[in-house]
């Protein structure tokens, strides 16, 4: 498929409200990746490598894609080509597919199709992010909660997303002394949603999965913290069930970073002692790939190479490409402007007493993101483009200092290739707003 055409498929795909267009491009789209050798995998025997001390020395970008999602896909593919790498993940959280409209099928299939633009051959990683358990609904009716995370999951692993993290860190009791009482729920529900997501997994395949013990924003995690729920977990397994494959932990980041009046962002001190040391923990006694650091994109450029001493299994990255979007020199004048009078307009109820109008359009303007998405993907395709490479040179940068060259060699020793069908279905409905924001 030429490109241009590959291109105009992509924006028809996207901006369509037709159920039956919007089907059959997805099709399309699909039926080309998986003729290409591109097709979903999970990343889980890789991770499971590192436990053992099979392989090391490189920390696994996940990145959030919230808004022009083939185009900065496409710049990820680039990226990864010129150092021959393949350990990197596309992620969406729980809430993050309310607010920028990207339902899971919709996020698998447009980075599918980014591929076959770069020519890049082989395992895509897709991952749900914080999958997360809202603690004051769970309060109020714990049954509907969980039904509505299955739901989630279900969706998600039928549209391609074949990595999970499970949050449920949202119901650890940090006012209990007892670490076992702190984590009891956060091990129940990790441990009941790790049991769901077997029982769909697709032949042949082990879904990885991931845990979290201490909710970003709240105080350090420690490794007794660690043991406590590790130790709940596995015996709320049943023998011999493949449990997590590494675990989130709080070492000092907020996501989206703390944003100062003049809608810069704080510089953060990141604990990376502590991540070394759960990272270490998560090896050695579970076999795990190791800790998994969110909230960093928005951190220091000097700091991502630590990452990679300290052993770190994964790190999250969101904010900052989102921030490169809105603030790209290509994108056009009159839409930022139309998308921030939207902000200011929609979303007032959220200005906070005594924030600046910086931070509350810092804060807001990702929400702009699904009523906006037609505008963006509408943009030329030259503009796009232009876009496209400003985030090349960030993802460039990101991925020499978290050392990923050549993981591709890696990702095809250890990643055996399955490849599934595709369930192209509910394509025509908006996505669902979920709570647990990142």
């Amino acid at each position: 498929m030429e490109r241009n055409e590959l291109d105009n498929l992509v924006q028809q795909f996207v901006v369509t409200t037709d159920a039956a267009q919007k089907e059959k491009l997805g099709h399309q789209i699909w039926d080309e990746a998986l003729n290409s050798g591109i097709y979903p995998a999970s990343i889980n025997d890789l991770y499971m490598a590192r436990g053992k001390n099979k392989c090391s020395g490189f920390t696994v970008p996940a990145m959030n894609l919230r808004a022009l999602t083939y185009d900065l896909a496409s710049a990820i593919f680039r990226s990864a080509k010129k150092i021959n790498a393949g350990a990197f993940i596309f992620e969406i959280a729980r809430s993050e597919m309310g607010y920028t409209d990207q339902k899971p099928l919709e996020y698998t299939t447009v980075c599918l199709a980014a591929a076959i633009r770069e020519g890049f051959k082989g395992p895509v990683f897709i991952q749900g992010d914080h999958f997360q358990i809202n603690a004051k609904k769970f309060k109020e009716d714990a049954k509907k909660e969980i039904e509505g995370l299955k739901k989630l999951i279900k969706e998600s692993i039928e549209g391609g997303f074949l990595n999970i993290d499970i949050d449920s860190s949202t119901l650890v009791d940090l006012g209990n002394k007892d670490l076992a009482e702190e984590q009891r729920l956060n091990y129940e529900m990790c441990a009941e949603m790790t049991k769901y997501i077997r029982s769909l997994e697709p032949k042949g395949i082990t879904i990885s999965v991931g845990g979290e013990i201490g909710e970003v924003g709240t105080k350090n995690s420690t490794p007794e913290e660690l043991g406590a729920f590790m130790k709940g977990y596995l015996a709320a397994l049943p023998k011999g069930m493949t449990g997590i494959s590494k675990v989130s932990v709080q070492t000092g980041t907020s996501h989206g970073g703390v944003v100062l009046p003049d809608g810069t962002i704080a510089k953060v001190k990141l604990d990376f002692d502590t991540l070394k040391t759960l990272s270490e923990v998560a090896r050695k006694e579970y076999q795990m790939s190791g800790a998994v650091q969110h909230g960093a994109s928005t951190l220091p450029e000097d700091a991502f190479h630590k990452f990679v001493a300290v052993e770190t299994a994964e790190v999250h990255l969101a904010t900052q490409f989102q921030n490169m979007i809105f603030e790209s020199k290509n994108l056009p004048h009159e839409l930022k402007e139309k998308m921030y009078s939207w902000v200011k307009e929609n979303l007032k109820a959220e200005w906070k007493e005594g924030a600046t109008e910086e931070q509350f359009i810092y804060s807001a303007r990702k929400k702009v993101l699904g009523p906006f998405k037609k505008d963006l993907m509408s943009l030329s395709q030259a503009i796009r483009d232009k876009i496209g490479k400003e985030l090349e040179e960030k993802f460039d940068f990101l991925f020499g200092q978290l050392n990923i060259k050549n993981t591709k060699d890696l990702v095809d020793k250890f990643i055996k290739p399955v490849k599934i069908n595709k369930v192209i279905k509910s394509l025509d409905s908006k996505a669902e707003h979920f709570e647990g924001d990142d």
